[in-house]
């Protein structure tokens, strides 16, 4: 029988699965510089490198994405930490590009059969009496993987002996006792449905009662994943070449500072109403950018640094706005599926942004690429502003309808963005 107690230890088990998932993910960027010093290959092969970790996820969701509402979350949460192993003794084996693309391209599979997985299990296993939780932790997880992952790699890569194959032996420990903790704890068997073979179908499908509020969300999505994929494919460049910070753990640092304070924010704003939430993280994204922007134009890096906490920040609360908002129109065995259409244009645009800045840089220099991306991030936060203002008011216009042709039925003051929702999505008779 599946307890209260065990479903409490399942649900914190898999946010921790989250964290490692994503460390794992996030460990090989500090190292790229040394491989470039060991294997001599330039920017260009990096951006492959990059963009074949992108791919190789975008097309796994695609496909299998949304097999765990049919399968069940524990068998696709068990495969993929077989797979992030595998890439782990991939990363330790290889000795050359070939070997580290695939490696990369392994990695890439692994966090798409994980990804959907992960998170539609925190949604069933959160605490019934605490349904933002799970939302919450959806983003901070992941995120605060990111950044430990990067740190530890470069930490360890500064000061620890075998920096190319430390940081994958204590990965794959900790996934090894993940994979044997989510075998025992996990239920067999949770929500097999039929259907699983015609749900390998290449698709990015969105529920038809999510669907408003997907749109609705979808500037924020992609102007918070388009920042994170410039953090993490060009912060470490910027910290050495643009602020002469010449040291491993940089890369590390820079990309914990942004995405650490996105965890943080993810979690801290958990319990907000989601339309409040994006609209304000937006708004903190443009003043982000704006300060990191002015960063580099004056080679401050103080300054640097509290523009990637400022982002991290507009990251984390926009991405948790983004999630909750469409998560909770959903029913359970919808949850896989849902989440993997959200991460489709979330890794479209982060590896976009890392593959398009890789290429831009050879081409115009590190501070131009830099500056005009940033300018399109600023140009799509403040898209998401504006969507959201329309959004609100065309609320407020739709319930003030509802009201006046239905002046009997009760308003409840206590209900928020819930209230305006279901106005919206009522028609009016």
């Amino acid at each position: 029988m599946f307890t209260h107690s065990r479903r409490a230890a399942g649900f914190w088990l898999v946010a921790l699965t989250s964290v490692v998932f994503l460390a794992a993910a996030s460990a090989p960027s500090p190292l790229y510089v040394v491989y470039q010093q060991q294997w001599h290959f330039g920017a260009p092969t990096l951006t492959l490198v990059f963009a074949l970790y992108a791919i190789a996820l975008l097309i796994t969701l695609l496909v299998v994405g949304g097999l765990s509402d049919f399968v069940g979350r524990r068998p696709m949460i068990l495969i993929s930490l077989l797979l992030a192993l595998a890439s782990m003794g991939a990363f330790l084996l290889a000795n050359g590009v070939a070997g580290l693309i695939v490696a990369r391209a392994l990695q890439g599979v692994a966090t798409g059969v994980g990804l959907g997985a992960l998170s539609a299990a925190l949604g069933d296993l959160a605490p019934a009496d605490r349904p933002s939780l799970a939302a919450g932790l959806n983003v901070a997880s992941p995120t605060f993987g990111l950044a430990a992952g990067a740190l530890l790699s470069g930490v360890l890569v500064e000061f620890a002996p075998r920096p190319t194959t430390l940081v994958y032996e204590v990965l794959a420990v900790l996934l090894l006792i993940l994979l044997a903790a989510i075998a025992v704890v996990l239920p067999r068997g949770d929500g097999r449905r039929p259907g699983a073979l015609a749900s390998l179908r290449p698709t990015a499908k969105v529920p038809p009662n999510a669907r408003a509020a997907f749109r609705s969300a979808l500037p924020v999505i992609i102007a918070t994943w388009a920042i994170g994929g410039l953090i993490l494919s060009l912060g470490g460049s910027l910290a050495a070449s643009v602020f002469g910070v010449h040291n491993h753990v940089i890369g590390g640092v820079v990309v914990t500072a942004m995405a650490g304070t996105g965890s943080l924010a993810a979690f801290l704003v958990r319990g907000r109403p989601a339309r409040w939430t994006m609209l304000a993280a937006s708004w903190v994204l443009v003043i982000g950018m704006v300060v990191l922007l002015v960063a580099i134009a004056s080679t401050t890096i103080a300054v640097f640094f509290v523009g990637l906490a400022l982002t991290g920040i507009g990251f984390g609360a926009g991405f948790v706005g983004a999630v909750g908002s469409v998560t909770q129109l959903v029913q359970p065995h919808e949850r896989a599926e849902l989440m993997s259409a959200v991460y489709v244009p979330s890794y479209l645009a982060f590896g976009g942004a890392a593959v398009l800045a890789g290429l831009a840089v050879p081409q115009f220099g590190l501070r131009p690429t830099t500056t005009g991306f940033g300018l399109v991030v600023i140009v799509l936060a403040l898209t998401a502003v504006g969507s959201k203002q329309r959004a609100r008011r065309a609320a407020s216009g739709q319930v003030t309808r509802v009201t006046l042709l239905r002046p009997s039925a009760p308003q409840s003051s206590s209900m928020g963005d819930d209230a305006e929702t279901a106005a919206v999505s009522e028609p009016v008779r």
